[in-house]
């Protein structure tokens, strides 16, 4: 089982963890239900649609790294809130990061908090961002907020936790190479993977 917080637990075999790339999860998460989406809103949506119809599970935890430049490289935050942030409509009288004619907020509030860690507002989108700029949100990647609104419109429960791999500034390219691989034994720990489970 791994606890998420003081009323949620879940059996190993019922998660299905998802990753970006095969190097967030290295080879911590082997004997677990894994799925890697690749980069972008777009695969992580196709890939995780394709998943739940065929898995099934009962809750979805996101795993990968992002950039920050409110918190410190190595903290793991746990996202609850997710924003679309290369969604811009103004041209047309809808709010910034609100998709048209959804019916949804222009910020997703759809994920499970987890005991002992900072929350966090995510910002997805298909650019790695190196200039952050934004005070709509603290962390930023490339799949999240399309991974929360399908297990959102799945009735899954979500969690999402996010490795501050870079500060999202002109140096992350390079911090983000150094960084990605140290992801997936953080996420190990936090959520106190047995030693049979564990390399």
């Amino acid at each position: 089982m791994i606890q998420i917080n003081a009323e949620q637990s879940f059996a190993i075999e019922d998660i299905l963890f998802t990753f970006a790339l095969e190097s967030e999860a290295a080879k911590v998460f082997k004997n677990c239900q894994t799925l890697i989406t690749g980069i972008g809103k777009v695969n992580a949506a196709y890939e995780l649609s394709k998943a739940i119809q065929k898995k099934k599970p009962s809750i979805i935890i996101n795993l990968g790294s992002a950039g920050s430049s409110c918190y410190q490289k190595g903290d793991v935050i746990c996202c609850t809130k997710f924003v679309q942030r290369d969604m811009d409509v103004r041209g047309l009288g809808f709010a910034q990061y609100e998709t048209p004619l959804s019916g949804l907020p222009p910020i997703l509030e759809y994920g499970l908090t987890m005991d002992g860690l900072q929350e966090g507002i995510c910002g997805t989108g298909d650019n790695f961002e190196m200039g952050h700029c934004s005070d709509a949100y603290n962390v930023v990647d490339m799949e999240a907020y399309a991974l929360a609104m399908i297990a959102m419109k799945e009735n899954i429960p979500f969690l999402c936790l996010k490795y501050v791999s870079d500060g999202a500034d002109d140096n992350a390219a390079e911090d983000w190479t150094v960084q990605v691989h140290k992801a997936a034994v953080a996420y190990g720990k936090i959520l106190g993977l047995s030693k049979d489970v564990l390399i």
